[in-house]
């Protein structure tokens, strides 16, 4: 019996992707892999109407039903269901050499691993490494071998505390940017579902004084300060700054940095300390409404998950 494939996703459309389609086709009947390579400024950019420049690599790959597949995908989905960190690692070979079989692994948050990886623990810890920043597959050359890597688990998580219009906006943003988003507010009729449809958790606090109460905060964690005045603008910076928070974005501008800082200095708190704040919020884009603000809180959010190469 002949099963229909369904495309998920998309690599550009147009000419290419319908080249790597054919080629899939083929590597079904063959049971082979390979990497195919296009030149988007040069004679392949001409011929596929597609002129936007760089270099394109895809993998085209049948995956054998061997033992060793089945043990990988079945603790992937094990991880997945359960929420568990992992990352998923395919030896693809030497560079510049053809393919000549895929070795492949799971390896866990406890750091036991599933499937194949014949190499030293050290490799693991680069390429989770290069890897931890990125929302999609990266692929990278280790040593005259060239791997395939991809995180799988829960998004980087966007804590904002307060439920105002900005907020509002934000959370919207940074789910359609692939961020976990938990809206935390002291009022009800503020922090609810109806006003954070998209949000995945909306939080109503007692307080702003044990801001974090049952809530993990680690450096896959990016907070967002936005609350309704300064007092309690404070109150959360303070207790995030006590936490392994990756990003930390405060609204308010220059004048009411410099007054809250001078405070927490005399509080104790360090120069270095105090580095890791963004205020005022947001990429300088000459933001004036809501959601350009919102466009520009955001847009720092990404970067700074972009850049960070810290591991959890």
């Amino acid at each position: 019996m002949e099963l229909e494939a369904e495309p998920v996703g998309s690599i550009g459309g147009g000419a290419l992707e319908a080249g790597a389609l054919k080629e899939a086709r083929q590597i079904f009947e063959t049971r082979t892999a390979r990497i195919m390579r296009f030149n988007l400024s040069g004679a392949d950019a001409a011929s596929m109407q597609m002129i936007c420049g760089g270099h394109v690599e895809v993998l085209v790959e049948h995956i054998p039903c061997t033992a060793t597949n089945v043990e990988v995908f079945k603790a992937l989905q094990a991880a997945l269901a359960n929420g568990e960190k992992c990352y998923f690692i395919a030896d693809l070979g030497h560079p510049e050499g053809p393919i000549n079989g895929i070795g492949r692994c799971v390896t866990l948050e406890d750091g036991s691993i599933a499937g194949e990886f014949p190499f030293q623990a050290a490799f693991l810890d680069i390429l989770k490494g290069r890897a931890f920043s990125s929302s999609y597959p990266v692929v990278i050359d280790l040593a005259d071998k060239r791997f395939f890597v991809e995180r799988c688990f829960t998004p980087s998580t966007v804590y904002i505390f307060g439920a105002g219009h900005v907020s509002q906006q934000v959370a919207i943003l940074a789910e359609m940017a692939a961020f976990r988003v938990l809206v935390i507010d002291d009022r009800e009729e503020f922090a609810n579902r109806e006003r954070f449809p998209s949000a995945n958790e909306v939080v109503v606090l007692d307080s702003f004084d044990r801001c974090f109460s049952g809530l993990e905060i680690d450096n896959d964690s990016f907070v967002v300060i936005v609350t309704r005045g300064h007092l309690h603008d404070g109150t959360v910076l303070a207790q995030t700054l006590r936490t392994k928070a990756r990003y930390i974005g405060m609204m308010g501008s220059k004048r009411k940095r410099h007054e809250l800082f001078k405070t927490f200095v005399q509080d104790g708190f360090s120069e270095v300390d105090l580095q890791k704040v963004h205020c005022p919020i947001g990429l300088e884009i000459k933001a004036e409404t809501q959601i350009e603000i919102a466009f520009s809180i955001v847009s720092q959010l990404i970067l700074a998950r972009a850049q960070s190469t810290e591991m959890k």
